[in-house]
């Protein structure tokens, strides 16, 4: 399943297609290397078992998914190895709660504690934990509604995010918001946290493309802002810069 969003950076492998995502693939399906927690003899025997199966020295994310499938759901497992606090058994994790037993403090509480990771790192965490969990859950779809403009940034980026995977599909009708998340992008884009900002412009970038209606206003933001004009841009690829995502996207559906 070689999916992404047009815009996405990082692989997810729960994202719609992406010209951007076949030149990506060989380096996102990539783990950082494995580090094997100190207090990993600690932890009970299962959950030292489940690691011992990570211990590699780049595991890929089709393994992992591998892993969590043979496990099913176990929560109390992943919470042992979300505590370990390495980045391979937190996206096992990710994958092996169950979100029927997840509430609202534990995503303020993995958004304070992947700070500790790279941005890439976040970013695959944060994307298999909105695929897997806040999305599986009505209670807490609904709670990540309300993040809009919540202090911890990987709270605002799983909100965000959502809307643009809302829009993506150019589902019809479009969501109802649209008006208001064009007020939010155009207040806060330019400053928002990096992280935030990828998604909120690739909100504004399906906004343009699947409602005519705010197209104009989303090329004026790109151009006025500039974000993600100099970006290199591989061949074959759509840019993140709005004028021309929305010029190649809306051309590729006329």
């Amino acid at each position: 399943m070689l999916e992404s969003t047009p815009i996405e950076k990082r692989v997810t492998g729960d994202s719609p297609s992406s010209p951007a995502f076949c030149i990506l693939v060989s380096v996102a399906d990539l783990a950082p290397p494995f580090l094997k927690p100190s207090s990993s003899m600690s932890l009970p025997p299962k959950a030292q078992e489940v690691i011992s199966q990570l211990e590699t020295e780049s595991p890929k994310m089709g393994d992992i998914k591998k892993l969590a499938k043979s496990i099913k759901k176990d929560t109390e497992l992943a919470w042992e190895l979300w505590e370990t606090g390495e980045y391979v058994p937190r996206l096992l994790a990710a994958l092996i709660f169950d979100p029927k037993q997840l509430t609202e403090e534990d995503f303020h509480k993995f958004a304070k504690e992947m700070t500790v990771h790279d941005e890439k790192q976040r970013h695959q965490m944060g994307d298999w934990l909105l695929a897997h969990q806040l999305m599986k859950s009505k209670d807490l779809t609904a709670s990540m509604l309300t993040w809009m403009e919540n202090p911890l940034p990987i709270l605002r980026r799983f909100f965000w995010y959502h809307q643009l995977r809302l829009r993506w599909t150019g589902k019809t009708p479009p969501p109802e918001n649209s008006a208001e998340l064009m007020d939010a992008i155009e207040e806060k884009l330019g400053s928002e946290d990096p992280d935030v900002q990828w998604a909120m412009n690739g909100c504004a970038g399906w906004i343009g493309v699947f409602e005519p209606e705010f197209r104009e206003r989303c090329v004026q933001l790109g151009d006025s802002l500039a974000l993600y004009k100099e970006e290199k841009v591989p061949k074959n690829c759509t840019p993140n810069y709005l004028p021309e995502f929305i010029r190649i996207e809306v051309g590729k559906r006329e």
